[in-house]
């Protein structure tokens, strides 16, 4: 039997690298998984009560269906843009979880109404001609991947031939809203109603630009909780959006300085990020170095994140964001581990107890950053960038240092979990070559001891 992934490319991934083959393989198997959820979630429609899809939403499925099949056989890659948009996932995660419980939730009906917007998203990026009757969701008609209505109506008609889009507002004594769509998918209008997704250069040429997504309605999930950290998503204007952009424009050589490899991570790995609001004590418009991020299993390929100060920490943000988003899709490729889920390992980047799983994806996203900032510091000129990327470093490789020995002794690694681990002890080792200056270090040493005894006096004594 072939394995899923040779041992050269695991190893790769050990070292928190990987070559465009190797990733491929990885974004292939998500793909793979991502269109297998939207055929359970029909499915799952089809055989579903009427009290969870009443006959009438079963129909508009089906129609929806149909167009994305249409639009399929005349542009594969059009439709594809849309159903593996990394905000798909959510949103087709939240309806099986809907018309798999008990008693449906009230926000079933408009989650599934959702599809017909994905289906006219795909249309228009095929330019397949169609009409369509859309649901709007919290004042905004969101058309993924392509841009957002602000509308008072609930319901709308879209209208979509020879490149032009129309969309009429039903009862809310509106003109209708006209847009011009390019075979980019990029979708303009002079009306200030309609809210274009803004797109960020590529971080290498021959590849797309980077949406960034501040309309689409799943990009968080839409509780009001935030995860571990995270603030808000947020709506930009265009003095943001024109931060974001400055500061995107140095992410490229950032991301070289740290190897070609954490180019190539970006650009075959991130496919959209999506803008949080400042975390807190961060000031009104993020000015301070404070910042937030993330990833969601279910979003593969979306990074959400505040707006990083400066170009160096949004470059460190992708580093440690698309280790996640690697480590997660490599675990769900090949089990890693068969350790309990239950949260009581320490890590120095967290107060609270971590279970395996966290602990190891902390490791594997540190151990990625210490070396980024140590190749930082070992190419910057200026003391200041010098000093800054020394810090980093020593932190980081402090803290992956505190966790390896509980990774490295679980007796519940698989084959595959081991192989990870033991390049991770490789790579943790390496460093050593060129170690940071020793005020740097002794630093370290001291915010991962004190860590330490900060989490023992809130959790108890008995962490590793």
């Amino acid at each position: 039997m072939i394995p899923p992934l040779p041992d050269h490319m695991l190893r790769q991934l050990g070292r928190t690298e990987g070559d465009y083959e190797t990733l491929s393989v990885l974004v292939r198997d998500q793909d793979t998984r991502r269109l297998l959820l939207l055929r359970a979630l029909l499915d799952a429609a089809e055989a579903a009560p009427a009290a969870a899809c009443p006959p009438r939403a079963l129909d508009r499925l089906r129609q929806d269906w149909a167009l994305l099949e249409t639009a399929e056989r005349a542009d594969r890659t059009a439709v594809r843009a849309v159903l593996l948009h990394p905000l798909t996932g959510p949103w087709a995660q939240r309806c099986l979880r809907g018309l798999s419980a008990a008693v449906p939730g009230p926000e079933l009906h408009a989650d599934l109404a959702h599809l017909s917007a994905l289906a006219a998203a795909a249309a228009i990026r095929a330019g397949i001609p169609f009409t369509a009757r859309l649901t709007a969701h919290d004042g905004l008609l969101s058309l993924p991947t392509l841009g957002a209505l602000r509308t008072p109506s609930e319901e709308l008609d879209i209208t979509f031939r020879d490149g032009q889009l129309v969309i009429r507002q039903i009862d809310a004594g509106e003109p209708p809203l006209s847009a011009h769509t390019q075979p980019d998918g990029t979708t303009g209008s002079a009306d200030p109603r309609w809210l274009p997704v803004f797109a960020l250069p590529a971080v290498q040429a021959g590849i797309g630009p980077v949406p960034l997504d501040d309309v689409d309605p799943y990009r968080t999930d839409g509780s009001g909780l935030q995860p571990h950290g995270l603030s808000a998503a947020t709506h930009i204007d265009d003095h943001e959006r024109k931060a974001w952009a400055e500061s995107w424009a140095g992410v490229g050589p950032l991301l070289g300085t740290g190897g070609e490899h954490r180019l190539t991570e970006a650009a075959v790995l991130l496919r959209c990020l999506v803008p949080l609001g400042p975390p807190p004590g961060s000031g009104p418009m993020g000015e301070s170095p404070a910042h937030c991020s993330g990833t969601r299993r279910e979003a593969f390929g979306a990074v959400l994140s505040s707006k990083p100060a400066t170009p160096a920490y949004f470059a460190s943000t992708l580093v440690h964001e698309l280790q996640h988003t690697k480590l997660s899709a490599l675990g769900a490729l090949v089990p890693l581990h068969h350790e309990d889920p239950e949260p009581r390992h320490f890590a120095p980047w967290r107060s609270d107890p971590r279970p395996f799983d966290g602990l190891l994806q902390g490791a594997y996203s540190h151990i990625a950053l210490a070396d980024y900032w140590q190749r930082f510091a070992l190419a910057a000129r200026r003391v200041t960038h010098r000093d800054l990327a020394w810090a980093e470093h020593a932190r980081c490789r402090e803290q992956v240092g505190a966790v390896l020995p509980v990774l490295a002794g679980s007796a519940a690694l698989t084959r595959e979990g081991r192989v990870l681990v033991n390049e991770m002890i490789t790579l943790y080792h390496r460093l050593d070559d060129c170690p940071p200056p020793t005020g740097h270090l002794a630093r370290a040493e001291a915010y991962v001891a004190t860590a330490k005894v900060i989490w023992q006096q809130r959790n108890g004594p008995h962490g590793p």
